[in-house]
């Protein structure tokens, strides 16, 4: 499809939908089982630290497919891959429904994630490739939107879900959609670049899912056996050692997995830093709003769960919007007042912290939304923007991956955070929970503020001006 052909007709925006409903369903999924956790451990009789693998688990999947979409996409067509991700989907659903034991319930999710992995690029790269220049931003904007718009269903659906039906109708309801995701992307979804028979890098691939794999397996088992323990220690050296090793060959690789000479080009490597920090403050603050509400002032499981639902469809319903200004101003307004209202945010939490209510949660929450709606997909799209439309699936690819792990160190590092104040006073839970909330937001201010910096750089220090591609030395 030449550029001259791309334009948004009922087509692209059904493949789009398609694409994305199967990502929300992922995301929704892994969001609401979170609040049966609880209910997990009574039925099955499992402890705290095997129950998280359902979502320990199904990060762990999405880290290790997710690199591999780059070569997928090369390699197989949109719909046959897309067939593929459904099916699985699906099979994982059905599984877990009916799961007699954990292991069954655990296994479904698995497959759940392998669905999701190859979904969640896929819906980025119909984008990316069919949408005219002029109105991409609009475009990620909503395919941001339907992901988006599932952290702050999940919550509040499993939550209603749990205590009136069972956690089994958690599967039971995606179904529908599953099937209504099934029917939009085979009847929409087209092919418009050529695939052809690429060889597929078996060591390359190994050296990232080891080291990808090691990373989540440590940040989650830092949280019980601190940051310092031998364990996680030799865990984050493995994991360093094969990122390093993947990095290495992948630069004198003729057909690498990941091209990851896109690291070259500065303004995009500083854009996939700002919406890494992002995505850490985001899933910080996810834990920590609900584990204060409940601890500190004493709320309802509900309750608490619900404090993000106003900020998350704020954000959310901002994404298209956001994406508008970047068409017609360009990234850095929207970007740029983004992230200041993050940073105004956090700060607001860290001054409040020893009085926070629900009203004031809820408050500097939808600023914080406010600002992500502005910044995060723009930021994304302006990254993906720096570099040559043929490296743009390897880009994508790049932001879902680590996306997923600053998600899981994130929720590591302020869990630890909390967990060590806690320890400190176990006398007095709720003075421990606020001041480990404390030292959290502080830390999520200090990133905040570097994401600003990586932002600024992007735009002061950057090769490429709105509308004109430099060369970045990625062609070659």
């Amino acid at each position: 499809m030449k550029e001259t052909e791309k334009k948004i007709d009922a087509k692209l925006v059904l493949s789009i939908l398609a694409a994305g409903i199967m990502s929300f369903s992922g995301v929704v999924v892994e969001t609401a089982m979170n609040v049966t956790f609880p209910t997990l451990m009574e039925e099955f009789g499992i402890g705290t630290s095997t129950v998280q693998w359902i979502t320990t688990g199904y990060l762990l999947v999405l880290a290790i497919i997710i690199p591999a979409s780059s070569y997928l996409k090369k390699r197989f067509t949109t719909k046959a891959l897309f067939v593929t991700a459904v099916c699985l989907f699906i099979i994982g659903t059905v599984m877990a429904a009916a799961a007699p034991v954990f292991a069954i319930l655990l296994l479904g999710r698995l497959i759940q994630g392998v669905g999701t992995g190859i979904a969640l690029p896929m819906m980025f790269n119909i984008v990316l490739e069919q949408v005219p220049e002029n109105r991409l931003g609009l475009m990620m904007g909503i395919a941001s939107l339907i992901t988006a718009m599932a952290p702050a269903v999940g919550p509040s659906l499993g939550g209603v879900i749990v205590s009136y039906f069972g956690w089994r109708m958690i599967f039971v309801v995606l179904l529908p959609l599953l099937v209504l995701s099934f029917l939009f992307g085979v009847t929409s979804i087209r092919q418009v670049t050529e695939t052809g028979r690429l060889s597929f890098q078996v060591v390359d691939y190994l050296f990232v899912a080891v080291g990808f794999a090691c990373f989540i397996f440590a940040t989650s088992m830092a949280s019980e056996a601190g940051w310092t323990s031998a364990r996680v220690a030799v865990l984050f050296l493995v994991s360093i050692f094969a990122i390093v090793r993947f990095y290495r060959r992948s630069l004198r690789s003729e057909a690498p997995l990941i091209d990851v000479r896109v690291f070259r080009c500065l303004p995009f490597s500083l854009s996939v830093m700002t919406l890494l920090l992002i995505q850490f403050i985001c899933l910080g603050l996810g834990y920590l709003i609900p584990n204060y509400s409940q601890i500190v002032s004493g709320e309802e499981a509900f309750l608490a769960g619900c404090l993000l639902l106003p900020g998350c469809i704020l954000g959310a319903c901002l994404s298209p919007a956001s994406g508008r200004l970047l068409d017609r101003f360009g990234a850095k307004r929207p970007i740029l007042i983004g992230i200041t209202a993050i940073i105004i945010s956090l700060c607001c939490f860290s001054i409040f912290e020893a009085g926070l209510t629900t009203g004031l949660f809820i408050l500097f929450y939808l600023f914080f939304a406010f600002g992500q709606g502005f910044s995060s997909g723009n930021t994304m799209t302006n990254g993906l923007r720096q570099l040559p439309a043929k490296k743009n699936a390897d880009g994508n690819a790049v932001f879902n991956t680590l996306q997923q792990l600053a998600g899981a160190i994130g929720t590591s590092v302020i869990t630890t955070i909390v967990a060590s104040a806690q320890a400190a006073r176990p006398d007095d839970m709720a003075l421990a929970t606020m001041e480990g909330s404390r030292n959290s937001f502080y830390l999520l201010t200090v990133l905040a503020a570097a994401a600003l910096l990586c932002s600024c750089g992007v735009f002061f220090l950057g090769r490429k001006q709105d509308g004109h591609v430099r060369d970045t030395g990625l062609n070659h």
